[in-house]
C-alpha cells in the first residue's frame, strides 16, 4: 500500500513539475535530498554503531545481565503471569536497555526474542498474553533517556547544540511509558 501512496505522489510531483516549467528545479531537489539522505544515513550509521558496540561490551561484561537480575522486582509487577525466574525476563531487560538508550534498533532483536519466549509459553497461541501486551505498549511509549537518532539529526542538520533535546525527551518518555503502563494496568483489573 505504501508502495502505491509513495509512487503516486512522484508521479504527481512529476506532473506538476512538467505543467508548471519546474522540472530543473525538480531534477535539482531529487539529486539535493539523494545526497541529504546519503549523508544523513553515514551519521546514523557511526552513531548506532558506537551505541551497539556499548551495548556488545556492556553485554559481554555482564552488565546486562546484572541489570536483569536487579530489574526483576520491576519486570514482576509488570508482567505478573512471567515466572520468578522466567526465560523471558533477560530479553525483555535486554531490550528496555536497548530502548533505554535509544537504540531502537539494537533493541528489535531482543525484542522479538522476548515475544518468542512468551509465545512459546502461552496457553492461547492465537491471543496475545497479558505480558505480551505490556510489553509491546511499553515498547510504543519507548522510554529514552537518550534520543540517539534526533540528537544525530540535529548534529546532521547543523544544531548548535543537537543533545539540548535529552532532557524534554527525557520527561515526555517517562510520561508516556507511565501512562502506557497504567493503562494496562487499568485494563488488567477490568479483564478486558
Amino acid at each position: 500500500m505504501l508502495n502505491y501512496i509513495w509512487g503516486g505522489m512522484i508521479l504527481l510531483a512529476i506532473i506538476v513539475a512538467a505543467f508548471t516549467g519546474n522540472i530543473p528545479a525538480l531534477t535539482s531537489a531529487a539529486i539535493e535530498s539523494a545526497r541529504e539522505a546519503v549523508m544523513l544515513c553515514i551519521t546514523i550509521l557511526g552513531v548506532l554503531s558506537m551505541w551497539t558496540g556499548l551495548l556488545t561490551v556492556a553485554d559481554k561484561a555482564g552488565l546486562v545481565q546484572s541489570l536483569s537480575r536487579k530489574s526483576k522486582p520491576i519486570l514482576r509487577y509488570l508482567f505478573p503471569d512471567l515466572g520468578q525466574d522466567h526465560p523471558a525476563h533477560e530479553p525483555i531487560a535486554t531490550n528496555f536497555i536497548a530502548n533505554i538508550l535509544g537504540l531502537g534498533w539494537a533493541a528489535t532483536p531482543s525484542g522479538l526474542q522476548a515475544m518468542k519466549v512468551m509465545q512459546k509459553y502461552n496457553r492461547e497461541k492465537d491471543t496475545a498474553s497479558r505480558s505480551m501486551r505490556m510489553f509491546m505498549v511499553i515498547n510504543m511509549s519507548s522510554l529514552q533517556l537518550v534520543t540517539i537518532s534526533v540528537v544525530a539529526y540535529r548534529a546532521q542538520y547543523g544544531s548548535v547544540n543537537p543533545s539540548e533535546i535529552i532532557g524534554p525527551g527525557l520527561l515526555i518518555t517517562i510520561a508516556t511509558t507511565i501512562v502506557a503502563v497504567v493503562f494496562c494496568k487499568i485494563l488488567e483489573r477490568f479483564n478486558m
